[in-house]
Parts: structure tokens; sequence; C-alpha cells
């Protein structure tokens, strides 16, 4: 990875099937604000978020805008180095 394709989370967030505004999304990684109301920031700078995505822990922040509940989701990414010793055995 270390790929901030924010457009993909755009796109899960459409197929999720929920009538939401566009105007009102708000997506960041940690502090850096990506998206705000529906638009890309004006101060986004790609370097600076794949220079963010390098890090052990990463914060996606994705805001609606349409209440105050909140969701939290913890995940890995495996590393090719994982995939190759879990994939190299028969099964």
């Amino acid at each position: 990875g270390e790929d901030p394709n924010w457009g993909r989370i755009i796109m899960a967030i459409g197929k999720a099937n929920v009538n939401i505004n566009l105007n009102k999304l708000e997506i960041k990684f940690g502090t850096i604000k990506i998206i705000e109301k529906g638009q890309l920031s004006i101060n986004y700078n790609e370097i600076e978020v794949a220079e963010y995505m390098k890090n052990e822990i990463i914060d996606l922040s994705i805001d609606l805008n349409m209440g105050k509940k909140n969701f939290s989701a913890y995940t890995m990414d495996l590393t090719k180095k994982y995939i190759e010793i879990n994939s190299d055995y028969r099964s």
C-alpha cells in the first residue's frame, strides 16, 4: 500500500447504498484534511499524505455529518513476507 487513494474510499461510501449528502462529506488521514464539504481540500498535498501512509498506525476518519453516532474499526495490512510464509505450504 501506502497509496492515499481517497477516490476508492468515496467509491466504497457510494456503494454503501445509504442516502447521504456528499456536500457534507469530510475525510481525513490523521489530521490531514483530504475532503472538506464534499470537495478536495484546497490544502491537499499528495506527497504529505503519502508520507503519512508510511506510518505503522494510520487513522482514517470519515465524517458524513449526519448525526452524533460514531464507529471505530481496527484492521491490519498483511505484509508481503507474511503472505509468502503462509502461502508456501500445501493445504
